[in-house]
């Protein structure tokens, strides 16, 4: 008489299936559709679940660990709303190359095809915005889906993956064996493409070298810019990628993105020689597809991305390499760049830097807070690990403009130009780099998306400081408005609330600044506050961006 197999729970698979990836936290709103699953978490388990406040900042969470790690965020909602107020954190790492994974509780199998309570066909809704979308209906299954999400969310250039799981599936009884973790695939350039980059490269007479995308690392950063030295070659980041490279770094020349340096656009516009690493050439990295000639701009590109697909979607290379960041910069490494550089090329290093020096330096503007400056001072008293966080907002232009990022990974910020996102990523930052200074910058607008996180930081410690610069507009529209259809003011008003109030009513540390002068004092207080903390910044409607007022907007329609 033989012995049956032990059995588990579908459930109690999934979350063995999770920890066997070295999952650390899980980011949910609770449901009754994956009750099972929680109860599978429950006995002794080394992940830790964050419960959060709106499945939107759980997504938003997850996608930031994901950022921040290089392994998928894991994500954990409820069926049909509690899937569409996640999506917003798909659409992110989408846009971002992150890694991800959505878990949906599922309405029962029996159930499917009659519009049941919450029923959705997810694998319809989210086609657009998930590298893979599936329900897994058999529990034996269960291991072979989430190696394949494992997998399919790393592989390539990452993104996030959706796994639906029916309640009663979750329940089942399975003797599935577990799988191994999920192993990464690196994808190498060849000898060949690597001796062409060089030799165009060295031919070059005003190169540069555009960094951005997912899937880089420390030891990387250092790498492209010992290349770039020993090259004699300008570094710059694509949008939001600004701490890909140290901004004190003598090659370093700035970032393309809003807000950008007019001296950078010219510089690249006059370069012969775009070699791109990672990043795919975005609306925002181009300023609006307008910087580079489409489909085959006037420079060289050599155009290194991850994904295959990427590589012509918009921009037709000279040289097009299918390779990870992190390969193809080792590979350079290795390599010998030559020397017997001209010394215009590095005249023009020189030079490059010194303008975004330039940029970086402290504006003056009507008003009472001169935001360069309080930029700047966050710089001073903060380390170079310190996390800077933000979502959308023309608050954010400052940010880009005025603050120096020294170390990889100290930048969180969406690419998608997502609202809300900011104090949900400090959260995620806080939790996995307890030790570190994570801020949070948000607009009054910006906030008010997912300002109910503060709960969550308070309930799990983390220790976060939030930045609202509160101008009682929607500054970004505002601004379009004015251009577009000035003094016709409509729907970018807003009432606030007392941001200071709201903070101490989830026990959060609060101050209100409203001159420059009283920002350092507050800031001190806040970082030795031992507990999360909150600046408001009380901002003239009238400032809109560094370069632009509501005033110099409405003089030029005139």
């Amino acid at each position: 008489m033989t012995s049956q197999p032990e059995t588990r729970s579908g459930a109690e698979v999934l979350i063995e299936a999770l920890k066997i990836n070295a999952v650390e936290r899980i980011f949910c709103i609770p449901g009754e559709s994956y009750l099972a699953a929680l109860d599978a978490l429950y006995d002794g388990s080394e992940v830790a679940l964050i419960v959060c406040r709106n499945e939107g900042g759980a997504a938003y969470m997850a996608e930031a660990d994901g950022k921040l790690s290089g392994s998928p965020g894991v994500c954990f909602v409820t069926r049909g709303p509690g899937a569409t107020n996640a999506s917003g954190g798909l659409h992110v790492a989408m846009q971002d190359s992150t890694p991800m994974i959505l878990l949906i509780g599922q309405i029962a199998r029996k159930d499917l095809d009659r519009e049941a309570f919450q029923e959705i066909d997810y694998r319809r809704m989210f086609s657009e915005v998930a590298k893979w979308v599936a329900q897994i209906d058999d529990a034996d299954r269960i291991p072979e889906y989430l190696n394949r999400a494992f997998s399919v969310a790393t592989g390539g250039r990452p993104g996030p993956v959706v796994l639906a799981l029916p309640e009663d599936m979750l329940v089942d009884r399975t003797a599935a064996r577990d799988a191994r973790a999920t192993q990464r695939v690196s994808i190498s350039p060849a000898p060949a493409d690597v001796e062409q980059t060089l030799e165009m490269l060295g031919t070059a007479e005003r190169p540069l070298i555009i960094a951005g995308g997912s899937g880089w690392s420390d030891a990387t950063r250092r790498q492209l810019q010992q290349f770039a030295v020993a090259s004699d070659i300008p570094l710059i980041n694509s949008f939001r990628c600004q701490d890909y490279i140290d901004n004190e770094h003598p090659n370093y020349a700035g970032d393309l993105g809003l807000g950008v340096n007019p001296a950078l656009c010219r510089r690249v516009d006059e370069s012969d020689c775009l070699l791109v690493i990672g990043a795919r050439l975005g609306k925002m990295t181009t300023a609006g597809f307008s910087l580079l000639d489409i489909p085959c701009p006037k420079q060289g590109l050599i155009h290194v991305h991850a994904g295959s697909e990427e590589l012509g979607h918009v921009y037709q290379p000279d040289l097009a390499i299918n390779a990870t960041s992190q390969q193809f910069v080792a590979a350079l490494a290795e390599a010998d760049p030559g020397s017997g550089r001209a010394d215009a090329r590095r005249e023009q290093v020189a030079l490059a830097h010194q303008e975004y020096i330039d940029w970086n330096r402290s504006i003056t503007v009507s008003g009472e807070v001169q935001f360069s400056d309080i930029i700047h001072n966050i710089r001073e008293h903060t380390g170079n690990d310190a996390i800077l966080c933000n979502g959308a907002g023309n608050n954010t232009g400052w940010l880009h403009r005025f603050f120096r990022y020294r170390q990889y990974r100290t930048q969180l910020a969406p690419t998608s130009g997502t609202m809300g996102y900011g104090l949900p990523a400090a959260i995620a930052a806080k939790l996995r780099y307890p030790e570190r200074c994570v801020i949070a910058m948000a607009g009054d607008g910006d906030f008010m998306m997912n300002g109910q996180e503060l709960a969550t930081a308070m309930q799990y410690q983390a220790n976060i400081i939030v930045i609202v610069v509160n101008n009682g507009i929607h500054a970004t529209i505002r601004m379009h408005q004015e251009r577009e259809y000035p003094y016709r003011v409509i729907g970018t008003d807003m009432i606030n609330p007392d941001f200071v109030a709201l903070a101490q009513a989830h026990g959060a540390h609060a101050e209100r600044v409203l001159e420059t002068g009283q920002f350092e004092a507050a800031f001190k207080r806040c970082l030795a506050a031992g507990r999360p903390a909150l600046i408001e910044i009380r901002l003239d409607e009238n400032i809109l961006t560094p370069t632009a007022t509501v005033d110099s907007l409405r003089a030029q329609a005139r």
